[in-house]
């Protein structure tokens, strides 16, 4: 079971979404989870996780099992040394026991032209990366998600989820 997740931030609060799926070219969740967080910490450069790991916490309580890989929107590590990021400390709360995948639209700065994936065509890449699995396996999956451009449809259905989801 593949769990994807992304969080929309609002107003000082958040709204997490994530989606099951069994398979890297599905099309569609087998199921949709939504919390609406109202009070989320202060966003402080380079400390993202901070303010986002609690939320994705909170996500995955909603799940009757854990699923056996994370994708998220951020990265996994932010450098070519692997300094630690959003997926890595969430798979270090997770006591190394779930992968995660960090599927990132714009580039961070010291991260490594071979985390790139370019899907559909697009001259735009993806930035991946990845703990708890192999990143060269991660990177041709993600490539080959369904979807006919840049972004592939399930994180698109991810996204869109949380974004339109109307406040309480």
């Amino acid at each position: 079971m593949i769990f994807a997740v992304d969080v929309d931030y609002r107003d000082g609060e958040a709204i997490a979404a994530g989606i099951i799926f069994n398979d890297w070219s599905d099309n569609q969740p087998l199921n949709k989870f939504i919390i609406q967080v109202d009070k989320v910490g202060e966003y402080k450069s380079g400390e993202f996780y901070r303010r986002e790991l609690p939320i994705i916490l909170l996500l995955l309580e909603q799940l009757e099992k854990p699923p056996q890989i994370i994708i998220i929107d951020g990265y996994v590590y932010l450098d070519r040394n692997k300094k630690c990021g959003l997926g890595g400390y969430l798979y270090s709360v997770l006591k190394e026991q779930i992968a995660v995948i960090g599927v990132a639209k714009t580039r961070y700065r010291d991260i490594p032209s071979e985390v790139e994936v370019f899907r559909a065509g697009s001259n735009r890449p993806l930035y991946v990366t990845a703990i708890g699995i192999d990143e060269m396996e991660v990177r041709s999956y993600i490539e080959k998600m369904h979807g006919d451009y840049r972004i592939p449809t399930m994180l698109k259905i991810v996204d869109r989820l949380g974004r339109d989801y109307i406040s309480l």
